[in-house]
């Protein structure tokens, strides 16, 4: 079994100057990862590999976590990835739990298009910034991964998990 951990990064500072890639995440983007990375420890899923675009936004998402410091590939290829991309990314994984950040319309559609059944949540169809879905798959490679197989164990996003509710 392989399990996904996809997250879009935390709200990001629109008002930082410079270009997209380098946008930094603002106040409530920080205090969001930092929550969903407890949020993610509370539901077990702890991660051996991480996929993680090579933008400021997302860089900064997953040092907030606050995760254990695991083997990390940063790919250009994820920067603003479309659906296919991040899933061709992914068939590259090797560990057993992958942490995937990235950034939207991608990260959804992504999600949208792995899972065999969306979640009961109103959220999930437009993955707000932080959002998080965890997925698994009856497959024994990454290679083996296509739409619609997996299975999506959980979804939250920060303002949630930070007031302690969550739908459903």
């Amino acid at each position: 079994m392989k399990r996904l951990i996809l997250m879009r990064h935390a709200k990001s500072d629109w008002s930082a100057s410079g270009d997209d890639h380098g946008r930094p995440l603002n106040a409530r983007g920080k205090d969001s990862a930092a929550a969903m990375g407890r949020w993610v420890e509370d539901q077990g899923w702890t991660p051996d590999e991480v996929l993680c675009s090579t933008a400021t936004r997302t860089r900064q998402t997953l040092t907030l976590l606050g995760l254990p410091h695991l083997p990390t590939r940063f790919e250009r290829t994820l920067y603003l990835a479309e659906a296919d991309e991040i899933i061709d990314t992914l068939r590259s994984a090797e560990a057993d739990t992958v942490l995937l950040v990235g950034h939207n319309f991608g990260i959804a559609e992504c999600a949208h298009a792995l899972v065999k059944t969306w979640p009961d949540h109103p959220r999930f169809s437009d993955y707000p910034t932080c959002a998080t879905s965890l997925i698994r798959f009856d497959v024994t490679d990454w290679g083996d991964i296509r739409e619609g197989i997996g299975v999506c164990d959980d979804f939250a996003v920060p303002r949630e998990v930070i007031a302690g509710s969550q739908p459903g």
